[in-house]
């Protein structure tokens, strides 16, 4: 396949155009956004004004904001620095059932060792494994996008839960702000989901956590909760962030980004690859090319590494196949089945173009937090 001059792009993305001089539109994307959405090389005065925005609206409160965790190393590096901040916050987990034992060590040590309060949001496990199941028998490359979509949600309940203002996210602009739709979709699309699950699923949906576009009206402007990705104003760099957690925390290493989660290491590392020819890797990686984290050659050579990193593929694969209560034939029937894009379904794409679109307008106008 072609791959971009600049990053390591690649046509395994639909959407990727080439210029004349062999450079992708995701790079140029990137750069035209990343303006509008962090306070580039870090703007101490900015943070300042945020922190002590953030104390001064939960005084007299048990928690003056909400941070997600999940034992991986943003979410993390986000809890130490909130302390250090001198905030107090709530930390709140989504349990789908598929923590990995390293992901269950690292959140305890973290919230234990900061004397951070959770609250962890757990789904009814036949529910959610009834929604994995009709993403799988869709056949796109949306299998793990129900995760990601509670996480959310999950961040909003426990928000409005406990009447805190201000959620902070570990989301990195410069290192996740480049990622193809036709690679992942549904993050914010709950018709999508709702609908692949009326079409292939069979249970109703009672406790999933999930977030509309009126439910996040309502919290954004009507509770006046507010998202904030307080990494995008620091200088933050991984390797720092690991050695630091490493060090305070005891966290302990469990592979790529997000292999965290059994499901997700496995979706990410073996069916993304092997039925959709999708490595996310190469989305990662470009980001931390076009912010300037890490040269080209070095990416390049990133990607020649095995994707489970001493993870053993068997081993997951036996464990997710049980979990789902699927054979290994009826597994390999859903791996062969034809592929498809969230466009071969009812989506509501177009409609959140356009509020992305007034969205960074407000961003970049500086009405909205970046």
């Amino acid at each position: 396949m072609k791959i971009c001059n600049y990053c390591i792009m690649d046509e395994s993305a639909i959407e990727i155009v080439f210029d004349e001089n062999g450079i992708c539109n995701f790079c140029k994307d990137f750069k035209n956004l990343l303006s509008k959405r962090i306070e580039i090389n870090g703007n101490q005065n900015s943070l300042n004004k945020i922190i002590e925005k953030i104390k001064k609206d939960g005084k007299n409160k048990d928690y003056d904001c909400v941070i997600g965790v999940s034992g991986g190393v943003d979410s993390t590096f986000l809890a130490c620095k909130v302390k250090e901040f001198g905030l107090r916050p709530l930390a709140a987990h989504f349990d789908n059932g598929w923590d990995s034992e390293l992901s269950v060590i690292n959140i305890q040590n973290t919230v234990q060792k900061l004397g951070i309060d959770l609250i962890t949001n757990v789904v009814d496990w036949e529910e959610f494994k009834d929604l994995q199941k009709s993403l799988l028998k869709a056949s796109t490359p949306d299998g793990e996008v129900p995760s990601d979509h509670a996480v959310t949600g999950t961040l909003y309940w426990a928000a409005n839960k406990y009447n805190i203002k201000y959620i902070i996210t570990g989301l990195n602009y410069s290192e996740e702000g480049l990622l193809p739709k036709s690679w992942s979709y549904g993050h914010i699309d709950w018709p999508y989901l709702k609908g692949l699950h009326k079409k292939f699923g069979h249970l109703p949906i009672k406790t999933y956590p999930y977030h509309t576009i009126s439910r996040l009206f309502y919290y954004t402007f009507i509770k006046r909760i507010k998202r904030i990705g307080l990494l995008n104003y620091i200088n933050f760099t991984r390797e720092d962030a690991t050695k630091l957690i490493t060090n305070e925390l005891g966290w302990k290493q469990y592979g790529w980004k997000h292999h965290e989660s059994i499901y997700t290491r496995f979706w990410q590392a073996y069916v993304l690859p092997e039925k959709f020819g999708i490595d996310k890797r190469r989305a990662h990686l470009s980001n931390l090319i076009c912010s300037g984290k890490i040269k080209r050659e070095k990416a390049l050579s990133e990607l020649e590494k095995g994707k489970y990193q001493g993870h053993q593929l068997n081993q997951d694969m036996k464990y997710v196949i049980k979990k789902l209560e699927y054979s290994e034939a009826e597994f390999q029937e859903i791996l062969d089945l034809p592929i498809k894009s969230f466009r071969d379904y009812k989506n509501n794409y177009n409609y959140h173009q356009k509020i992305r679109g007034l969205i960074n307008y407000l961003r970049s106008k500086n009405i909205l937090f970046k």
